[in-house]
């Protein structure tokens, strides 16, 4: 009877006593059991307590004959998940036994895929968005022509470089990056091009350059909008010739280099504005890319959170194996306005002030959790809208000061600036809401 109403499900056994049920756990993980409490020399609640000994922790939905309060109480104390009393109609037992799958399904934490390599190069992701930017990648890698890669900060650019080099197949050591927008304008020149000895106060020694260093590889010059006009000239002429000389040296060297180059800002905006070069712009901008920010990425958003758990997990010696559903709907649902960087911090702060086999919601930056309810009240924005509820000062406060310190990736000194309020205000702030927290849990 029961395997005749349950054969709309994939795959259902059945076993004529408790050692046979037994032996197919051995073999199997399934679903859902459907215990019969009075068959066999079982009591109404041994059978049970055997199976879950046995180490079963999914769903049981025990039938018993015996429609008492004591067998139902008895097979729930002993681990039932519900009691039917037979004879079960067939749907009755078809929904019970759904709606039990169901529920173990919701309850179930998110268990991270755990990854044998990336899904690309480095890049960890299979979004509709990301997918394409592997195509441009793979059709673009072989060529000589220049790259420019453009997206918000974040998003993998240098990732992105290192995808063509290693599919260019230039010698893999001939990978250079420089950040225009970290090295001060008076040295980003000998950087990129070297120096003689002499050339300057501090030129003890002749210097090969990045370009130099990148002969027969890949330059990559990130946040090339930050580059000063007089330089992106001699960039110009570099690009033109793959000539080469050295800050004070007289001395022309020939050079093969890959260009690949990257920014987060609209390099057509600052080409309008005058601070980037209009005929540098079209030299480099050959064969663009252009990367998804994170909040358009669906699915991957989870995917690079479980990925950064396992990974942080095991440098720091922690237990975790992924996500609860709360943690992980919140995750997902974060805009994350900086991106793979932002989740990347976020998840190596959860790991080194916290442990435990499961992330929870409450291990999240309280910050995450606003606005992941931000972005759900924008998605249904044709829901009707009830009036919000007024909060105390100190509440709005606390969640204003967090959300700066989750912008700034936790940068205190940054989020103090772009609240126009002292460092030392926030630290104070975050000491009295430890104070209080120790004091309740006290």
């Amino acid at each position: 009877m029961a395997l005749q109403a349950l054969s709309g499900f994939a795959r259902c056994m059945e076993a004529s006593d408790e050692d046979a049920a037994l032996a197919a756990l051995d073999r199997s993980e399934p679903d859902l059991i459907i215990a019969c409490l009075d068959q066999g020399a079982a009591t109404d609640s041994g059978l049970i307590a055997t199976i879950r000994f046995s180490g079963y922790e999914g769903p049981i939905l025990a039938t018993s004959a015996r429609g008492s309060l004591n067998v139902a109480v008895e097979a729930m104390r002993a681990g039932a998940s519900d009691v039917a009393v037979k004879p079960v109609a067939g749907a009755d037992l078809v929904r019970r036994a759904t709606l039990l799958i169901e529920a173990e399904a919701k309850a179930r934490p998110v268990v991270p895929q755990r990854r044998s390599q990336p899904d690309f190069e480095g890049f960890i992701g299979a979004s509709g968005p990301m997918k394409a930017a592997y195509e441009q990648i793979r059709r673009i890698a072989p060529s000589k022509a220049p790259v420019f890669v453009t997206g918000e900060s974040g998003t993998g650019k240098e990732v992105t470089a290192q995808a063509l080099h290693a599919r260019s197949g230039r010698p893999a050591a001939r990978f250079i990056a420089l950040n225009c927008g970290a090295i001060p304008k008076d040295l980003i020149e000998s950087e990129i091009f070297g120096h003689v000895k002499g050339a300057f106060t501090g030129a003890t020694e002749d210097r090969a350059g990045a370009a130099e260093l990148a002969d027969g590889g890949t330059l990559f010059l990130d946040e090339i909008c930050e580059m000063d006009l007089a330089l992106q000239t001699k960039l110009l002429r570099f690009i033109q010739t793959g000539e080469v000389r050295r800050v004070g040296d007289t001395r022309i060297r020939k050079v093969d280099v890959r260009f690949v180059c990257a920014t987060n800002r609209d390099p057509l905006a600052d080409v309008a504005a005058g601070r980037f070069r209009e005929d540098l712009y079209y030299r480099l901008c050959v064969l663009p890319i252009h990367l998804p920010p994170l909040r358009q990425r669906g699915a991957d958003v989870l995917a690079l959170a479980e990925a950064f758990l396992s990974r942080f997990a095991q440098e720091e010696g922690r237990h975790f194996h992924g996500f609860d559903e709360a943690a992980a709907r919140i995750v997902t649902a974060f805009p994350w306005p900086g991106n793979v960087r932002q989740l990347q911090n976020v998840i190596r702060r959860l790991v080194v002030m916290h442990d435990g086999d499961w992330v929870t919601a409450a291990m999240l930056p309280l910050a995450l959790a606003h606005g992941s309810q931000d972005t759900q009240r924008s998605v249904a924005a044709t829901a009707p809208i009830a009036k919000p509820a007024v909060e105390p000062f100190w509440l709005q406060e606390r969640r204003i000061i967090e959300d700066a310190l989750a912008a700034f990736d936790g940068n205190l000194s940054r989020a103090a600036a772009a609240l126009e309020i002292s460092p030392s205000t926030i630290y104070r702030k975050r000491e009295g809401w430890a104070r209080e927290g120790f004091a309740k849990a006290g």
